[in-house]
């Protein structure tokens, strides 16, 4: 695939943010794992939704709730296409992926994991998805077990399975890394858990706007995403799960919506999903996560991969010739995250000098300090590319890291 075929002039036209200028220059956004553009289809979305059709979901009878629970539901119906869910029942609206993997810490791993009993992440994770589980142990009494990754970024395989056991119930693990780009056997992770009767969480977040995700096809028990990772809206994210493990959690939050009726001797509790979604949803921003789904759709997953596993090989190369650079996580199977060091010049002054012209970077641990041990190092620059970026693009950072060097000289 080619940017001529990938038609990426008229992708760029929807993304209105990508033609702005900054300190003069034109913008080259490449901190698409950070947050991404929005699609115009979008913004019009979630701005229809508030011009012409504001209103509460679920418990009105006029037509304005009508119609926006009606929209409301039609992106859960969405959500459960794009991610091969096998009812909209096991769609659960969140603030984002943090909020999800709380969701699950706190009502399935309060109510169903006791004192000894294990819980295994990796080595790679977002602190979003060690902290939670960090609690849950300091507050159940059980033990985290840390699956090893190797110098290019990869999982152990057979580090990680030595690790599980009888007493493996829950097993919580990255998809694609936000800060190595790597790709885990997320598949085989789930089959060898499932031979322990653990259950399993994937963080998806840097997952769906680059690969295509089947959860029936993973028999993944849990998996989380954000819409503003997947050119949607601030402020909503999705919680899949497998309808049998969400009817026995018991609820995370309280309030409306999520109750069947209330006494003061006694409250019943909704269906799903409902039971697990307390008070006002962000409606908008679930109408607008729907309008993003229709937008990648239309682009086409299988193509947005190609094309952007071409950039990736185009800006490791492109790096990779620049003195004094090193890529941190060189992974086999990766998506189009550059992560990398330079001699002499810490990330921070990297990104400041970077953005001068007009590039945009980030700087930083990433929300992944351990990662960053493992590496001996306190931070990384990090370009993550999405299908809207260009090779020209590319250059420009190249550029605009040469122009960086020449500083320090």
């Amino acid at each position: 695939m080619n940017e001529n075929t990938f038609d990426i002039d008229s992708i760029r036209k929807d993304f209105q943010n990508l033609h702005i200028k900054v300190n003069g220059k034109p913008l080259v956004y490449l901190d698409n794992a950070a947050t991404t553009f929005k699609p115009q289809a979008v913004i019009d979305a979630t701005a229809d939704h508030y011009k012409t059709g504001t209103s509460n979901i679920h418990r009105g009878v006029h037509t304005l709730s009508q119609q926006a629970t009606e929209a409301f539901e039609q992106s859960r119906d969405k959500v459960r296409d794009f991610i091969g869910a096998r009812k909209s029942c096991e769609i659960i609206f969140t603030k984002g992926t943090t909020e999800a993997i709380n969701l699950v810490a706190s009502s399935y791993g309060g109510a169903f994991l006791n004192k000894g009993d294990e819980i295994i992440i990796s080595e790679m994770e977002h602190h979003s998805n060690i902290v939670p589980w960090q609690m849950l142990c300091a507050s159940k009494g059980c033990v985290l077990k840390i699956a090893p990754f190797n110098d290019q970024g990869e999982l152990i395989f057979d580090e990680f399975a030595k690790r599980l056991s009888a007493k493996t119930k829950l097993v919580a693990m990255v998809y694609v890394s936000n800060s190595l780009g790597t790709i885990n056997p997320v598949k085989e992770v789930i089959k060898a858990a499932n031979t322990q009767g653990a259950v399993v969480l994937i963080d998806a977040a840097q997952t769906v706007s680059h690969l295509p995700v089947n959860v029936q096809g993973l028999d993944c028990d849990f998996l989380a995403f954000s819409g503003h990772k997947l050119f949607g809206p601030n402020g909503v994210g999705v919680l899949y799960g497998k309808e049998k493990l969400l009817n026995a959690m018991p609820p995370y939050q309280s309030g409306g919506d999520m109750i069947a009726s209330v006494t003061f001797e006694k409250t019943t509790y909704n269906v799903l999903p409902y039971k697990l979604e307390a008070g006002t949803p962000n409606v908008a921003g679930v109408i607008g996560l729907g309008a993003a789904i229709d937008y990648v759709r239309s682009v086409g997953l299988t193509q947005i991969a190609e094309y952007e596993h071409e950039l990736l090989a185009y800006g490791t190369q492109a790096l990779s010739s620049i003195d004094g650079l090193r890529l941190i996580g060189t992974a086999k199977n990766k998506a189009s995250i550059l992560a990398f060091v330079l001699e002499n010049i810490h990330p921070h002054d990297l990104g400041t000098l970077v953005d001068e012209e007009g590039v945009a970077i980030r700087t930083g641990h990433h929300c992944t300090q351990p990662v960053m041990k493992h590496f001996g190092v306190p931070a990384t620059s990090r370009a993550s590319l999405a299908f809207y970026n260009t090779k020209e693009e590319i250059d420009c950072l190249v550029r605009a890291i040469h122009k960086a060097k020449d500083i320090f000289k």
